[in-house]
């Protein structure tokens, strides 16, 4: 397998993706990576991945055809070579907006695609269980026939990644009932269920995501980036409120001593740097979009998504899903 990587992209520069890179190696040293970015700034994993010099950088404001202009930018490079040598995957912690156009201008969409969709998995209160949410930010509008699409992109991506045989799919509005949610909510509700979608179990709200019934949500790209940051936003929060109070005085320290197991566990089943990133689906290819802010962890995590799509063919299954949309 071979891996196409941005390493400039990222908040925090370089380390973090050669740190990642020498531990994914580690793990699965039969895959190939290439790195392109600043010779001098990689040369720690020259001996065991392949560097492409890259200097430039895409700003995270560029757009379109900006991203494009900068044919010598760690970005372009990596996904321009990727379809020039035939790569499996391409990953980038950059610009989300400019690896989205680039990807699609260079790589284009898988046919019959009508708006490819950010996807990435949600932790469940059941360890273990994850649910796929769908559009998380590549879009700011959509469509209801665009959700819809959305729906089968992502029980295709559920399907491979977790070999559920009948995933339950909701979609997100601000009330269960079949009448609740906006203009746009309500057309996509009926056109799934017009369509006879296998598995639809009609409208969930925000608070019950997590709650490990669903297997899939599907959301128009504006309100998916919306819950998505704004649980990330509540997790860190919490884990700082908790941590607080156990360090208040001696005895919330020991009181800590008897419950670190369940909180260990707690934060293992919460942790969205587990996922490490987005999978941009309706591309011709495997493109994963990292966190902007990845340290190796998450960005070795971003690698091991990459890898796994590959795995299980993701880009293939979506396309025979389509050909019976």
């Amino acid at each position: 397998m071979k891996i196409a990587i941005d390493a400039m992209g990222g908040d925090n520069g370089s380390k973090p993706i050669v740190e990642a890179v020498k531990e994914f190696l580690k793990e699965y040293p039969d895959n190939e990576l290439v790195l392109f970015g600043k010779e001098e700034e990689l040369q720690e994993v020259s001996s065991i991945c392949r560097i492409v010099n890259a200097p430039d950088l895409v700003p995270m404001e560029a757009g379109a055809l900006e991203v494009l202009r900068l044919k010598n930018s760690s970005m372009c490079k990596a996904i321009s070579t990727m379809k020039e040598e035939g790569f499996d995957a391409v990953v980038s912690a950059g610009s989300t907006g400019g690896f989205l156009s680039a990807a699609t201008l260079i790589l284009k969409t898988i046919p019959g695609v009508k708006r490819s969709a950010l996807v990435t998995c949600f932790p469940t209160k059941i360890k273990g269980k994850k649910i796929v949410v769908l559009d998380v930010g590549a879009n700011n509008e959509n469509n209801a026939e665009e959700l819809l699409q959305f729906a089968y992109m992502g029980r295709a991506y559920n399907q491979a990644l977790f070999a559920t045989k009948e995933p339950k799919t909701y979609l997100l509005s601000n009330g269960a009932e079949a009448h609740k949610g906006s203009p746009l909510v309500k057309e996509a509700h009926q056109l799934l269920l017009d369509n006879k979608f296998e598995g639809f179990m009609g409208n969930m709200e925000a608070r019950d995501v997590l709650n490990g019934d669903a297997d899939i949500l599907v959301a128009d790209g504006f309100s998916g980036n919306v819950l998505l940051k704004g649980m990330e936003g509540i997790a860190k929060m919490m884990s700082g409120m908790i941590k607080a109070n156990f360090k208040q005085n001696l005895w919330t320290k020991l009181g800590y001593l008897h419950v670190r197991k369940g909180f260990k566990n707690m934060s293992e089943t919460m942790d969205y740097k587990s996922t490490g990133g987005a999978m941009l689906l309706g591309i011709n290819g495997v493109v994963v979009k990292a966190h902007g802010n990845s340290d190796a962890y998450s960005f070795k995590s971003a690698l091991k998504v990459a890898k796994q799509m590959v795995d299980f063919d993701v880009v293939n299954k979506i396309k025979e899903s389509l050909k019976n949309e």
